[in-house]
């Protein structure tokens, strides 16, 4: 049989061996991350400041013999390097042409140069290649003129790995190339790299790409692509990809087969293994709460819905992070891939004391670690959880000493020991121009309460139930403190923010976090605001008291009283009506006569008549 009746198509193929999976077409499939390569400086994101460099040195003619990239995984380091390779070499057909940034239009070594089959760009991977003698194959033939590009371009990647006897031989070569030759190096690990080998190169630090970059980037790939993608889900894969292009491409090429060519927000979190972001909030505000028993229900119910407890954990830790950072700078975070709740709700957490964040950032650090290594994740962040929700508030090791060293208690977190009489004590802290006041589990206390003061079922909806709640308690000093001391900013069931009077006591946030636990029977977050905060419920009824005063001057009738009785004043205003509804009284008992009462029910039992006479 000759060459010539063998079938060379792939349905010949096909049809002499049916076992045969059809091949792929030439034109198959690419991953988005190698068809969305970049191509020239142009494609580049967000390395501004190093193409803004390289421009320069090309137009002035003050090109170095050596570049070194360094940057993390996906950033663009080696497709730099080529881009690179190409403006060194950049020629057109007519011959003319230099080194350049700008390369509007494909040269003549541009195509061979990005597909890296040139024979005068070459690529080595150090990786592989770490040895003295596959340096010396660069060092023998660097001599060489190249074949038909301007520059010999020698692109080596991740060149940490090379030996360091192989390091040592590059220098003499590195320190006094030939002038057609150039070096580009590409690394993850600059601190591994000899210092003698980066003083002998250029370096471009490649920066992370913002989030906001690269949502723009993949919104435009997904247009390109007609896909569907909700901003949200965008925002998502560029937090994922922290920074990295290729991480995001990859990303995105997942989600788009994850969600059929359409995606949206489950769709990314189901794929990467997320936590809702507004109940990874909620889990944050009941363990700031103390509420051990919400913040495992919560966390159960996420694990139950897919939720990794690894990346639950860790996103509690980027929320503290977040709560932490609009604490120090309250107009820094324009992160576009934070979203509006979590900006929202973690200004609301500010009024945390520093030292409280810092301490659950701590834990929640070692804690990962603790999850990531366990043979039960969801059993270690369960605890990790519950360590967090009991050291909230705890003291820092210099306030214990001082309170120890003045005599008086350490209030903290952790259960009283057995046998001691622990009541619902209170501490109040202060950072950052606001004060929290936890009430803690366990402070001793002389004589402790009944169990039958503590209500759990108490629910409290307005700033008014807790004035009253004071009342019912019969705690006079509170109840004046809540109506002449406190400014409310916020009020919640479980959450109580307030500005305080310049005269009210510096431990009222304290008292009313200790009276709270007691008469609810749960812990309330009580924080002292430096906003302004609404007016005081007494200043609030002197103004209607004002107001009310002024609709009965402007009465008619009082009017003429007041005429008739120079000098005469109305010392007070009293609703007969509720009054009387009250007080009616008994059949046959001795009634004072009533005081007059105009038509319109006002009376006029408190104007001064004394000097009077009865004209």
């Amino acid at each position: 049989m000759s060459d010539d009746s063998l079938p060379h198509s792939d349905d010949g193929a096909q049809a002499l061996f049916p076992g045969l999976p059809a091949a792929q077409p030439a034109g198959g499939y690419r991953v988005l991350a190698r068809k969305y390569r970049p191509q020239t400086f142009e494609d580049l994101i967000g390395q501004d400041a190093m193409v803004r460099t390289l421009r320069n040195a090309f137009q002035s003619g003050r090109i170095p013999q050596a570049w070194i990239l360094t940057g993390v995984r996906g950033v663009g380091k080696t497709t730099t390097a080529r881009i690179l390779a190409r403006g060194l070499n950049y020629l057109m057909p007519d011959g003319s042409g230099g080194p350049t940034v700008d390369m509007p239009v494909e040269g003549v070594h541009c195509r061979a140069i990005m597909e890296s089959r040139h024979v005068d760009v070459l690529e080595m991977d150090a990786a592989s290649h770490t040895g003295i003698d596959d340096v010396k194959q660069i060092t023998d033939g660097v001599r060489y003129a190249p074949a038909s590009a301007r520059y010999k371009v020698y692109i080596i990647d991740e060149v940490h790995m090379l030996s360091e006897k192989a390091f040592n031989a590059f220098l003499k070569t590195l320190e006094e190339p030939p002038p057609h030759a150039k070096f580009v190096f590409a690394t993850t690990e600059i601190r591994k790299v000899p210092v003698t080998i980066l003083s002998r190169c250029q370096r471009f630090d490649l920066r992370r790409i913002e989030a906001s970059t690269l949502i723009g980037h993949l919104g435009r790939i997904c247009e390109k692509e007609g896909v569907s993608i909700e901003a949200e889900a965008l925002a998502l894969i560029a937090r994922a990809a922290e920074g990295s292009a290729r991480d995001s491409l990859s990303l995105l090429d997942q989600a788009i087969a994850h969600g059929a060519g359409r995606i949206d927000v489950d769709t990314v979190r189901s794929m990467l293994g997320l936590a809702d972001r507004a109940r990874v909030i909620d889990l944050f505000e009941a363990v700031m709460k103390g509420d051990a028993a919400t913040a495992l229900r919560e966390l159960r119910d996420q694990y139950d819905s897919g939720a990794d407890p690894v990346v639950v954990l860790t996103d509690l830790a980027e929320f503290v992070h977040l709560v932490t950072r609009l604490k120090v700078v309250p107009d820094g975070n324009r992160d576009s891939a934070v979203t509006e709740v979590e900006r929202t709700r973690g200004r609301e957490f500010t009024v945390l004391p520093m030292r409280i964040l810092s301490r659950a950032w701590q834990m929640l650090s070692r804690g990962i670690g603790e999850v990531q290594a366990s043979p039960r994740p969801i059993a270690a962040a369960e605890m990790v959880l519950i360590r967090l929700t009991f050291a909230a508030d705890l003291p820092t090791p210099d306030e214990a000493l001082k309170a120890l060293a003045s005599g008086g208690a350490v209030a903290g977190g952790s259960p009283a020991p057995s046998g001691g009489g622990g009541g619902g004590g209170a501490r109040a802290v202060s950072g950052g121009g606001a004060t929290l006041s936890v009430a803690s589990r366990a402070e001793p206390a002389p004589a402790p309460r009944p169990a039958q003061d503590a209500a759990p079922g108490i629910r409290l909806a307005r700033f008014e139930d807790l004035v009253a709640l004071a009342g019912e308690k019969r705690d006079i000093a509170i109840r004046i403190a809540l109506e002449r001391d406190v400014r409310l900013v916020r009020f919640e069931d479980g959450r109580l923010e307030f500005a305080a009077e310049p005269g009210a006591s510096p431990t009222l946030a304290s008292e009313l976090s200790k009276r709270l636990q007691e008469w609810t029977g749960r812990r309330w977050i009580v924080a002292l605001s430096s906003d302004p905060g609404q007016q005081t419920l007494r200043e609030k009824q002197d103004a209607e008291a004002a107001e009310r005063l002024t609709g009965i001057r402007a009465d008619p009738l009082v009017r003429a009283v007041l005429a008739r009785f120079p000098g005469a004043e109305i010392v007070a205003v009293r609703d007969i009506a509720e009054e009387t509804a009250g007080d009616a009284p008994e059949t046959g008992s001795d009634v004072p006569a009533e005081p007059p009462i105009d038509d319109d029910g006002y009376d006029f039992e408190g104007l001064d008549l004394e000097g009077f006479d009865d004209r």
